[in-house]
């Protein structure tokens, strides 16, 4: 008789994971669930938001329910190293991350796949929104990531940083239902998660206050808010020319309309004072505590070199929108190898740069010193460090972080 494939099931402690680990007992597999401890912070985290006990005995009673072995895997040393130290790196750089797509590659489908191997496990499977699918390229199999079927929860962004050889070994069992199905299966199950609200926090260590967060390591430092015209000459240059297609551009407008601007102190007026340009972003509204200027005022670019915040006024400010953006070489990643773009070589996607993010129209454009994309429409707060992601219909073919 043939053996049952072995999965290892991320169990959060929440609905979504509780609901794969039963699905995929219903398909007939040998299910394990596992519970993975990251960086936890008490003096930075929201009080009773979700801390990790409280989920790491939810996932116990979600197996015991399921009747599947159960183990808690500690795995803050690997967590701290690779996604806290990285979020520290990035804002003193004055850069945005996204830790919750790091810790995909990093630590689930990396650290937490191997912990499963060890189990003999076939599969690691989460509680993701999204769906896998397989092809085949020249006699090989292809695997393909796919979005959630509902709309309002497609997580395939989070996810755009894997490769083929994860993707392989990921199984998403609930990326074919809606939401509240899922809850509704959760609650005939007599889950204790099945009400039980969606964490909002980084990836699996709770609700955490960002300024507090990064308060630990960046100390504040008072600087100038600079509030930049909207006429200033260079927007001049970072106007979309008529009538030419983005591949016909040449390599210095490509630049002047890819690259962010950098502004100096000399080009606006100052409207007051930050505490530290490192804990902003660009496209950020909120936490200036600039009263008085009319219109809504927003980031437009941080200098955490001379800690100096540049803003605009309203959400048309030519230093808010941007319709192209820069990834290097080395930042760039297929998930369909085969598609690759050489030198030269150009071609129509949809891209978004953050989550929920509806698609938009974007032409990518491979030169010798990386991956040019041009937005159809000009995209608000483009911030170095964020992660592009482009789709072809449903399927992520592949992701970059922004120059």
């Amino acid at each position: 008789m043939k053996s049952k494939k072995r999965v290892v099931v991320g169990l959060s402690g929440g609905v979504d994971s509780s609901v794969a680990a039963h699905l995929l007992l219903e398909q007939g597999y040998e299910v394990i669930g596992m519970f993975m401890k990251n960086w936890h912070d008490e003096s930075v985290t929201i009080s009773n938001e979700c801390p990790w006990m409280e989920d790491s005995t939810d996932a116990m009673l979600v197996a015991e329910k399921l009747g599947i072995p159960f183990q808690a895997i500690d795995l803050s040393e690997e967590y701290k190293d690779r996604i806290v130290d990285y979020m520290f790196a990035e804002y003193k750089a004055g850069r945005t991350p996204n830790p919750d797509i790091l810790c995909n590659r990093e630590i689930k489908f990396d650290i937490f796949l191997k912990a499963a191997e060890k189990l003999k496990a076939d599969f690691v499977a989460t509680g993701h929104y999204c769906q896998k699918g397989e092809i085949e390229v020249k006699g090989q199999p292809v695997y393909q990531l796919l979005a959630g079927a509902d709309p309002n929860k497609d997580q395939s962004y989070f996810l755009c940083q894997l490769n083929q050889s994860q993707l392989s070994k990921a199984l998403f069992p609930i990326g074919h239902l809606q939401k509240p199905e899922v809850r509704e299966i959760a609650k005939k199950l007599d889950l204790i998660t099945a009400e039980k609200k969606d964490s909002q926090g980084l990836c699996f260590i709770g609700k955490v206050r960002l300024p507090e967060f990064l308060q630990q390591q960046l100390k504040p430092k008072k600087g100038k808010i600079i509030v930049i015209p909207e006429d200033l000459p260079i927007y001049q240059q970072t106007q979309i020319p008529a009538r030419i297609e983005p591949e016909e551009y040449d390599d210095y407008l490509l630049d002047a309309l890819a690259f962010p601007i950098h502004y100096t102190a000399e080009q606006g007026k100052v409207l007051g004072e930050h505490n530290g340009a490192h804990y902003f972003t660009v496209g950020q509204r909120k936490g200036l505590q600039v009263g008085g200027t009319g219109k809504p005022l927003f980031v437009i670019a941080t200098d955490t070199q001379t800690n100096v915040i540049y803003t605009g006024l309203g959400e048309d400010h030519p230093g808010l929108l941007r319709h192209a953006l820069f990834v290097k070489n080395e930042d760039v990643h297929w998930i369909r190898e085969d598609l690759k773009l050489t030198p030269g070589e150009s071609k129509e996607y949809e891209a978004r740069i953050r989550y929920r993010q509806p698609l938009s129209g974007a032409t990518l454009i491979q030169k010798e010193n990386g991956l040019y994309v041009f937005f159809e429409k000009a995209q608000k707060g483009i911030a170095s460090g964020q992660f592009v992601a482009w789709y072809q219909g449903e399927e992520c073919i592949g992701s970059g972080t922004i120059f």
